[in-house]
């Protein structure tokens, strides 16, 4: 069966990288799928974000990175896809996701949501905390893998926090 875990990836974290590898283990076929927002800056742009996680899924078996636009549901089903993986860090992003997952289903009856909490000790890590980190000079490498350390640090310089 193919799935599809979707983001911004901006930047890949390891806590990322667990939900990909549980997702592989668990579907055939997995796609990790970086969504593009016009509307958003991001700091990596979409090139950048599917190198970094190509690098990072590197040994993972089954899993595919793509982009995509518009509406995650719409992909899906042009992807053949019959499941949406989500990640739950806190009680907050399940209220969140699961409205998400209503109105996906409401708009495609077809494709599930299936939700993955986050592992304890990954529950804190964002893409945005590990921007925010590098952004100083701060040293994320317990957050993210390797790939993406070098890449922060050559976006933002070699500044000492």
């Amino acid at each position: 069966m193919l799935a599809v875990y979707a983001g911004s990836f901006d930047p890949v974290t390891f806590g990322h990288l667990d939900l990909i590898q549980r997702a592989a283990a668990i579907f055939d076929r997995l796609i990790v799928a970086v969504g593009i927002h016009p509307t958003r800056q991001a700091l990596f742009d979409v090139q950048e974000r599917l190198q970094l996680l190509r690098a990072a899924t590197a040994g993972i078996q089954g899993v595919q990175i793509e982009s995509f636009e518009g509406l995650l549901i719409h992909y899906c089903a042009r992807r053949g896809a019959r499941v949406m993986v989500r990640g739950l860090r806190v009680t907050m992003d399940f209220e969140y996701e699961l409205q998400i997952a209503h109105a996906n289903a409401d708009m495609s009856s077809q494709i599930d949501t299936v939700f993955l909490p986050t592992r304890s000790n990954y529950a804190f890590i964002s893409a945005s905390l590990v921007r925010e980190i590098a952004s100083h000079g701060g040293d994320v490498s317990r957050y993210a893998p390797p790939v993406v350390c070098a890449a922060l640090t050559a976006k933002f310089g070699a500044r000492k926090g």
